[in-house]
């Protein structure tokens, strides 16, 4: 039976639908009208799987968190002001007919590279995206470990240092504070007296320059430690990476792979791979949400 998948972002909603092998039979891509609230918007994505025509089993939803999965709703995503406490699947529930089903966007992209990508083969993976954040997701034995709250495997207020930095609600010394691309970018501002972004910082990095090299250390050392986190608790078989910051610099991967080796207690056994699945992660993750 034909499943549909949906991705929510916040200046993009996307649908499509797979059928049974897993292609990909149509893709509809609108804008997200902050303005218009998400009833408005969402009703497009109806509107593109009714005029599809095609049967289906149900409908898989990924979105920014936080979320509660088993209410099926949205709960204070900050990219979405306007869509707190939205129950989104109600909404298409109601106005589809169809089963619908909600986790969040890091989740559902571990959960495509678990069936369908890199960590094919393994009974489990922990998903990382490093990107302008840093989110995580535990996939064991095909499924999304969500945990009591929904908050299994939200790695990015986790503490990996003693940094005093701190920003918003968030724990000094967090992963997102100290792992992910803004984090480099800045640590490396700090470094250079100067505002740089992750992209910058690591074209010098490349290039050889000692300043970047002593930041991009420090930050692989602080992901190498929030691995070590995850790996005394959940021991995946394999710990797969995507985002732009991992993507576009595998060496830094390599290099955080490196220094996790000699936290962890199997460094033998330390296994990374980077995603293979591309900008449809999320896509083919919502789909296989659907039984």
């Amino acid at each position: 039976m034909n499943r549909i998948g949906i991705d929510i972002g916040g200046t993009q909603l996307r649908v499509a639908a797979f059928d049974d092998a897993g292609t990909m039979l149509f893709k509809e891509v609108v804008p997200n009208d902050r303005a218009q609230g998400p009833e408005a918007n969402l009703a497009r994505l109806a509107a593109a799987i009714e005029g599809w025509g095609i049967d289906n089993a149900g409908i898989g939803i990924g979105g920014p968190g936080p979320a509660d999965f088993a209410s099926g709703r949205f709960l204070n995503p900050p990219n979405l002001p306007t869509w707190e406490n939205f129950e989104i699947v109600r909404f298409f529930e109601d106005l589809t007919g169809k089963p619908a089903f909600l986790n969040n966007d890091a989740n559902v992209a571990g959960l495509a590279e678990a069936l369908a990508g890199a960590g094919r083969g393994y009974d489990s993976v922990f998903f990382f995206t490093v990107s302008t954040g840093l989110g995580g997701g535990f996939i064991y034995q095909g499924k999304i470990v969500g945990g009591a709250h929904s908050f299994g495997a939200e790695v990015f207020n986790m503490i990996v240092n003693e940094d005093p930095y701190v920003r918003g609600d968030l724990n000094p010394g967090s992963v997102e504070l100290q792992c992910s691309g803004t984090a480099l970018g800045r640590m490396a501002s700090e470094r250079f007296g100067r505002e740089m972004g992750a992209r910058e910082l690591f074209a010098l990095w490349h290039g050889g320059d000692a300043v970047a090299t002593e930041v991009v250390e420090r930050g692989a050392d602080n992901i190498a430690k929030l691995v070590n986190n995850v790996a005394a608790v959940v021991d995946p078989g394999i710990f797969v990476w995507g985002g732009s910051v991992a993507l576009f610099n595998p060496d830094f991967i390599d290099l955080v792979h490196g220094k996790a080796k000699g936290y962890v207690l199997a460094p033998e056994s330390l296994t990374f791979a980077l995603a293979e699945c591309g900008d449809e992660a999320g896509l083919i993750g919502a789909a296989l949400l659907v039984p």
